[in-house]
């Protein structure tokens, strides 16, 4: 009979840990615009970044490829191979 009560008791205060709980964090936050902002910015770079590393572990030729692109914006695509040319230029004449 007793341990009837005490299993009764334990049900009833779980019910109501966790209802209270989930009150509390359903609970919003007030915050900033300037806040909102830094966070949401931060948030996309991070999984961003995350997501590049996992793209570079699985296939590295995009990795590989990213950096090709790289160095064709910045104007460095293959320049060891052209200096190594007479007069610089390319033989794709």
């Amino acid at each position: 009979m007793m341990s009837d009560w005490l299993g009764l008791i334990f049900f009833v205060l779980l019910i109501a840990g966790a209802f209270f709980g989930l009150r509390a964090l359903s609970r919003s936050k007030t915050r900033t615009n300037e806040e909102f902002e830094r966070n949401a910015a931060e948030s996309v770079s991070k999984l961003g970044a995350g997501m590049n590393a996992l793209q570079e572990i699985l296939d590295p030729g995009a990795a590989k490829a990213k950096e090709v692109v790289a160095q064709m914006k910045d104007g460095r695509y293959q320049k060891k191979k052209r200096e190594g040319k007479a007069g610089g230029l390319d033989s794709t004449d």
